[in-house]
């Protein structure tokens, strides 16, 4: 009887063309990261950011969340990868990102809730390109001199006497005590939360202001990018939006980001107040204010930041021995310093 090696062996083979590796096990393949430039953080994820997956950074203002996303970006521009910034309320400073060593050649700036301009003409005048509604003169106000506001002197005497016999004239139209007065009842206005007072659509539930709007153009426009691909790395910032407007998310749309990470290996960093991707992030960093340095009284130098794991779903394992039972979770944290220009190297 030959030995269960040698069967193992001859099913494989026989197998091999339909279903390779039948009865072993196939080894556990991690997830690839990439570096985020700070040593503290790299070393405390293990190597960086995970790729093809959504990692939400969760926090105050002046936590670090746009610093470390924005050194995230700048090692993936200088690698010679395309990475692209949803700004939801408008705040990114480019100025500050190539400070930082972003390569803005490499970098789709979509800033939500920009209205656009509907005079696109221009003007070229000593080489400066105008746009032509500031070489319209403003028209002339009417009013005292021709500038003032307010009529003329002289025009207001000649309605004078009008004005004066109207106020004297007793009203004819008043009605007298004795006659009943009829009631007329006043309509009751009812107010609801967050909503405008004209009539909304009954066929889906709208959600007014315009935190929402701008918000669901992101939404979409995070969705295009992920359909279209050749983007390695794209940051959804949603850190000003208040969390009443970003819980209303639909879970469905973080799981539908995270599937299509996955296919095209893009890594999405979400930038936020409160968690709100769930189980769909696999990876959440839970930053705290940060502190300022007190190496100087009077001159501020730096801020002092720190960073917890909230949660990984992938985790490096020094055994191929994968326990039946979930192992406990330790938090795990890392600080790091930013200093200002003028401190100088310390």
């Amino acid at each position: 009887m030959p030995s269960p090696l040698a069967l193992r062996r001859q099913i494989e083979a026989a197998l091999a063309d339909r279903i390779p590796s039948a009865l072993t096990p196939a080894p556990r393949i991690l997830r690839p990261v990439a570096s985020t430039g700070i040593a503290a953080l790299d070393e405390l994820l293990e190597g960086g950011l995970p790729l093809g997956a959504i990692t939400e950074m969760v926090g105050p203002e002046c936590s670090g969340r746009t610093s470390s996303a924005l050194s995230f970006v700048s090692q993936m521009t200088q690698a010679g990868k395309v990475c692209a910034w949803i700004d939801v309320s408008n705040a990114l400073d480019p100025e500050s990102a190539a400070a930082i060593g972003v390569d803005l050649s490499r970098l789709l700036w979509v800033r939500c809730g920009v209205p656009q301009s509907t005079n696109t003409k221009s003007i070229s005048t000593d080489g400066f390109a105008l746009p032509e509604k500031y070489l319209i003169p403003p028209p002339t106000k009417k009013g005292l001199h021709g500038g003032g506001f307010g009529p003329h002197p002289r025009n207001e005497v000649k309605g004078l006497s009008d004005a004066v016999s109207g106020f004297l004239r007793p009203e004819v139209t008043a009605p007298r005590c004795a006659e009943p007065q009829r009631r007329i009842k006043p309509e009751r206005e009812v107010f609801e939360p967050n909503t405008p007072r004209r009539l909304l659509p009954q066929r889906k539930p709208v959600v007014s202001g315009k935190p929402w709007s701008r918000l669901e153009q992101a939404l979409r426009v995070t969705d295009l990018l992920l359909q279209a691909g050749g983007f390695s790395a794209i940051v959804l910032d949603m850190g000003s939006i208040a969390p009443e407007y970003a819980s209303r998310v639909p879970l469905a749309t973080w799981f539908h980001y995270r599937a299509a990470a996955e296919k095209s290996q893009a890594s999405i960093l979400l930038l936020t107040q409160h968690a709100c991707a769930k189980s769909s992030a696999g990876l959440v960093l839970r930053l705290q204010p940060g502190n300022p340095l007190q190496e100087e009284k009077t001159v501020f130098t730096g801020v002092e930041y720190r960073v917890e794991v909230a949660r990984e779903r992938f985790q490096t394992v020094s055994t191929n021995v994968i326990p039946l039972r979930k192992p406990p979770q330790r938090a795990r944290d890392a600080c790091w310093q930013s200093r200002t220009p003028w401190a100088g190297a310390r």
